[in-house]
């Protein structure tokens, strides 16, 4: 009688979450139970090369696969797979025996299914046909925390869930923040930007928070891309004028941030990437929502964290601009600054 798949020990695990860089940072806690069901393992992760760094110096990851997104994804529209092709040949010959799509969409399910590896693991109900890449698909409810359905698959599939959300931002990055004059002393995060309009908090009131900050001797350091600087003109033009308001928008890198975030006494953010990592080195939050369900993506186990007034009249939908900035404008700068100096002290 053959052998079946689960009773194999693996030897060469892949983890598949590419993107978004939230999502990614919230995931770790796959590779930490892979690690401690198969020590021996090698363990890979599969991740959009621009977010590389989140997982690249996590302990119990081996080697990350980058994917460059954009580029490939062009080439296919225009009929010229080469990349992609490549990428995906690859991936077969790589020689994984068991993989996971923690991402649940058509594109992860194309990249397990072109690993063939002996186990490919997933959820049963995977978006856009996202499943059909899987040759082992296990039922767990949509309406759960995000982290927590991740833990579900992995018990499902035979593995010991471990919620550790600890992340590593290298050595080199931690460097790069000793060598910052503002590190030798209490400083405060402020990710005052968002993708979605629906998600962001006024401009001017978090230049009021920060300027509270301030006012307590701390240091403020704002974090984001290039692109979002126009969300942060009030922010910015106080920062003229105030050497201990930092503008570092677009000035780091995936590692170089979390090491800010790392080095931090307190983050105040939107719904955002830089607040998944804040709860994945443990620093005091003030994390604000509006049209989103903390219960199912917000800050992992830190729901006494979320500022949010939302009644249940409310439709909770992020890509609805005019409601969710109707949502987010009830929160207000007295409460936040409080919430803020709250966390100081405590």
């Amino acid at each position: 009688m053959a052998t079946p798949p689960q009773a194999i020990r693996p030897e060469r695990i892949l983890i598949i979450r590419p993107s978004a860089l939230g999502d990614v940072c919230r995931s770790v806690p796959a590779a930490v139970s892979l690690r401690q069901t198969y020590p021996a393992a090698r363990i890979d992760w599969l991740v959009q090369d621009s977010f590389a760094d989140a997982v690249r110096f996590h302990p119990d990851v081996t080697a990350v696969v980058p994917f460059a997104r954009g580029p490939m994804g062009r080439e296919v529209l225009r009929g010229k797979p080469g990349r992609l092709g490549g990428f995906l040949k690859d991936l077969r010959g790589s020689g994984y025996d068991l993989v996971y799509d923690f991402q649940g969409l058509a594109r992860s399910g194309a990249f397990a299914w072109a690993t063939r590896a002996p186990r490919r693991v997933g959820y049963a109900d995977a978006r856009e046909l996202g499943w059909l890449g899987l040759n082992e698909r296990h039922d767990v409810p949509r309406d759960m925390h995000t982290v927590d359905r991740m833990l579900a698959l992995l018990r499902a599939s035979g593995v010991q869930p471990v919620p550790d959300l600890r992340l590593n931002p290298g050595v080199a990055a931690r460097q790069w923040l000793a060598a910052r004059e503002w590190a030798g002393s209490p400083y405060a995060v402020i990710a005052p930007t968002s993708r979605w309009p629906g998600k962001r908090w006024p401009d001017e009131r978090f230049a009021a928070v920060a300027r509270g900050l301030l006012e307590r001797g701390l240091s403020v350091i704002l974090v984001g891309s290039t692109g979002e600087r126009d969300q942060c003109g009030a922010l910015l033009g106080h920062a003229k004028n105030e050497p201990r308001l930092v503008d570092l928008l677009g000035a780091t890198s995936v590692a170089t941030l979390m090491a800010v975030i790392e080095g931090a006494s307190l983050v105040v953010a939107c719904d955002s990437a830089a607040l998944h990592m804040a709860v994945g080195f443990d620093r005091p939050i003030v994390a604000l929502f509006g049209p989103t369900r903390v219960d199912r993506v917000g800050p992992y186990k830190r729901e006494a964290d979320v500022v949010q007034h939302v009644t249940p009249a409310d439709h909770l939908d992020h890509k609805d601009d005019a409601a969710g900035r109707a949502i987010m404008e009830r929160i207000t700068e007295a409460e936040v600054l409080a919430a803020a100096l709250a966390r100081i002290r405590a």
